[in-house]
């Protein structure tokens, strides 16, 4: 395993590399519950020579554990666990400015989260609207973003009621995630806590959300669905079930937003222990022809080929995540890598991916960040 080369003892240095960044990739990455984390890191990749730079540390916050970026690339969003005051039970959301040469992140506002743990942010297409999922208050809040990129106080906050069937997993709402169509007028709320995923209609004028007519879609009970992705070309959405360690198959109306079951898939490898693994992160490739998702306790990656006609899912296989606790990861946006934040081991794990077979091999490089949870990639200069 590496550890980061520091640049910041080295102004001097900094200041060359700075001159030097554009077009570079910088990765941002969020932390979790780690004592030697030092915030929000942003790094630079160089894919060619697979060295990792540290550009900066940003320790506004403890336990920055979800991260989006702007459309525009110019603004990046931080939920972390901490209020905006001591014994705020609330946490907090942090907008950035992206300084376009280098990467290096400076605060623009910070605004409650208006639930207790926000544990996922996102973004609509259009760059109007951020959504925040509220783990531990069971919420979801939604807001306008301010010309200068930062947020406006909460439009919407609407708090979830019901239960489950685990008795320990579902006593409470408990929201993981929100999700926009790929037209930004629907959002989707994964509530792990009610097997549900909930429908809201966006108004991107206001920021506001609302329950749509088809308020929500049920998942198997005891599923616990926790991200949500839309495949780019085939009107199908997957849903990664934390407990039940399964991904579910949508089809997706778009003219008025509603889900409708069309599959669902064991996610876990046969030859390993099943007992005590949970289902973390789920997302496609840059072409949609494979699907990706993490187990954290077997900690490895599902792999599916997707089927370009219809989107049914055929498991292809399984591939170590080379670390501990696979709980997000990232694909390369240029389709030759996938990285991965394995928390507990304190590392990000890069793997080629065969853009053919859809599979993954370790490229033998993990790079030391205390605690990731979180990791995007940004390209300067595009």
């Amino acid at each position: 395993m590496r550890l980061l080369i520091i640049l910041l003892s080295f102004p001097f240095l900094f200041t060359v590399v700075s001159a030097q960044t554009l077009n570079k990739e910088i990765w941002y990455v969020g932390t979790f519950g780690g004592e030697d984390s030092e915030g929000v890191y942003v790094v630079s990749f160089d894919r060619h020579f697979m060295t990792l730079e540290l550009i900066q540390t940003v320790d506004d916050k403890l336990n920055p554990s979800f991260i989006a970026l702007h459309p525009s690339n110019e603004f990046l969003y931080v939920a972390a666990r901490e209020g905006m005051e001591d014994g705020d039970e609330n946490g907090s959301i942090i907008t950035y400015k992206i300084n376009s040469l280098t990467g290096s992140l400076s605060k623009i506002n910070e605004v409650s989260s208006m639930g207790e743990s926000p544990c996922h942010i996102s973004v609509d297409p259009d760059g109007d609207v951020v959504f925040v999922s509220n783990y531990q208050g069971g919420n979801v809040a939604s807001y306008k973003v301010r010309e200068d990129g930062g947020l406006h106080r909460a439009s919407s906050v609407i708090q979830h009621e019901g239960s489950s069937v685990h008795p320990e997993r579902q006593q409470k709402p408990h929201a993981h995630s929100m999700i926009s169509s790929p037209d930004g007028k629907f959002v989707y709320a994964s509530d792990l806590g009610l097997d549900k995923i909930l429908i809201y209609e966006v108004d991107d004028r206001t920021g506001s959300i609302e329950p749509t007519r088809r308020k929500s879609v049920k998942s198997q009970p005891g599923a616990g669905p926790r991200h949500f992705v839309f495949h780019p070309t085939i009107p199908v959405a997957y849903s990664v079930e934390e407990l039940s360690s399964t991904v579910a198959k949508y089809s997706f109306n778009a003219r008025n937003g509603s889900l409708k079951a069309s599959g669902r898939l064991e996610m876990l490898s046969p030859s390993l222990p099943k007992e005590g693994s949970t289902a973390a992160d789920i997302h496609l490739s840059v072409d949609g022809k494979w699907l990706y998702a993490s187990n954290r306790g077997q900690d490895n990656m599902a792999i599916f080929q997707v089927n370009p006609l219809n989107g049914d899912l055929t498991n292809t296989g399984h591939i170590s995540t080379e670390g501990s606790h696979p709980r997000n990861f990232c694909v390369d946006s240029r389709g030759e890598f996938l990285y991965i934040a394995n928390m507990h081991s304190n590392q990000i794990s890069v793997f080629h991916q065969d853009d053919i077979s859809g599979q993954l091999e370790y490229a033998n490089e993990s790079f030391e960040i205390p605690s990731p949870s979180c990791v995007v990639q940004l390209f300067l200069g595009e």
